[in-house]
């Protein structure tokens, strides 16, 4: 298996330290996925401003961290999975859709529902989504604006959990400890 290397303020330079260093002071610590997707500084850009960009969505904060980990969770990535139930606890997600997501059982919610259905399409399908899969994501009350905003969701995902697959980071206990 390929090594990559756990970066750190103390052992990169340039442009990834300088990423990183913003990192630790906007969140506090670094969270071990950005330490790894320090290697490409475009990448861990290209995510960072990606996230931002969120924050521009017509989805609600819980929306998008429940939107954020049933991508994690279909695409198998551990670490996110602990960050977006994290994050979702503090956006005030519905605990059962957390929970439910986490568990492998069926959210209840029937917004988050929907967005859970579709992003498990999308991924599964590689973006081939029925058309009935759009239409039941419409009727639960969001808009074809909307879907594709959730194409950006789940973009961010695959650069972060493939990143993942491959550098297999602990959670950070700051993560844990939200939960």
């Amino acid at each position: 298996m390929t090594d990559f290397t756990f970066h750190t303020t103390e052992n990169s330079s340039g442009e990834s330290q300088e990423l990183l260093a913003g990192i630790q002071k906007g969140y506090g610590f670094v969270p071990n996925l950005f330490a790894y997707m320090a290697e490409a500084p475009i990448a861990l850009k290209a995510y960072m401003q990606l996230n931002a960009l969120l924050s521009e969505s017509s989805f609600t904060a819980p929306q998008l961290q429940v939107a954020l980990l049933a991508s994690s969770v279909e695409n198998d990535c551990g670490f996110c999975t602990v960050a977006h139930r994290a994050m979702g606890k503090k956006s005030s997600a519905k605990q059962q859709s957390l929970d439910a997501l986490n568990q492998g059982n069926e959210v209840k919610d029937p917004q988050d529902r929907a967005i859970v259905n579709l992003v498990k399409s999308l991924i599964k399908n590689r973006g081939w989504v029925e058309e009935d899969e759009i239409n039941a994501f419409l009727a639960a009350g969001f808009t074809r604006q909307q879907y594709f905003e959730m194409l950006v969701v789940v973009t961010i995902k695959t650069l972060s959990n493939y990143t993942n697959h491959v550098t297999k980071p602990e959670p950070n206990p700051e993560l844990l400890a939200m939960l």
